[in-house]
């Protein structure tokens, strides 16, 4: 069942409820399994009080809701631009190389998998989506994206949280302010998202959004998926632009 053909509600299966879940990331937040339980009708009944305004939350996406999801689309639109990889030899999304490679084999986890993704995590931007409707006053700029093995060579990285699974966000500065400044405001969405997004400081638990800690990122927002569960870093879960970041189907590489 395509996304928005029908009603979604507690007890439902399919790929609509998959993006439903995808598309409500930074709501609440839980796992894209196709399955409405009660995680995904807290995500719903989220939205519907936040972005709705509903008195009485229903927790069952409906057309209404469906729509008001493509109008907070449009209302945050993400920079495509200001995703890409610096590196000037790869497309701004890295090259698909290093499939089923890892930095160290004894340790095969996400942290340490070389796989340059197609494209960022469609998971990822909707919950950034969610950051700036949270934070409405603030103006975000993405400070970095996506960066594929031959930009870590480059800068003498050996991370691959930003081969589409990882983005910096910031706010740039007001005259008169200071770093102590800028680590405060950091500081202040970091617990916003945290309260919202059900994120977590660092990656120790499993299916959840991560942030970095102040001290590794103390002038600037890191947010990530590297603790999902490999069944969650299909191709299809990642876009290159705009459009396939807000289309209602799985997306063929």
């Amino acid at each position: 069942m395509q996304y928005g053909q029908r009603e979604i509600k507690r007890g439902l299966k399919g790929p609509d409820v998959e993006e439903l879940q995808i598309r409500l990331a930074g709501f609440s937040g839980t796992a894209p399994d196709g399955a409405f339980g009660p995680g995904t009708e807290l995500q719903v009944r989220q939205f519907q009080s936040d972005v709705m305004e509903m008195e009485e939350p229903t927790g069952i996406a409906d057309r209404n809701t469906m729509e008001a999801i493509d109008e907070f689309a449009e209302r945050y639109p993400i920079d495509f631009d200001a995703l890409k990889c610096p590196c000037g030899v790869c497309d701004g999304f890295g090259q698909r190389r290093f499939k089923g490679k890892y930095r160290t084999i004894k340790t095969k986890t996400e942290r340490n998998y070389l796989y340059e993704y197609p494209g960022v995590h469609r998971m990822l931007l909707w919950a950034v989506r969610a950051v700036f409707f949270y934070n409405p006053e603030y103006e975000f700029i993405i400070m970095s994206g996506y960066r594929c093995g031959v930009r870590n060579k480059q800068t003498d990285r050996t991370s691959t949280n930003h081969h589409g699974k990882a983005i910096d966000i910031d706010v740039p500065g007001k005259p008169g302010e200071d770093k102590r400044d800028d680590m405060k405001r950091c500081q202040q969405i970091r617990g916003i998202i945290i309260e919202t997004a059900n994120a977590q400081i660092g990656w120790m638990a499993t299916n959840r959004k991560s942030l970095e800690q102040d001290d590794m990122a103390p002038t600037w927002v890191h947010y990530d998926v590297r603790s999902y569960e490999q069944r969650y870093f299909d191709n299809r879960f990642f876009c290159k632009t705009l459009e396939q970041l807000n289309n209602k189907q799985p997306i063929e590489f």
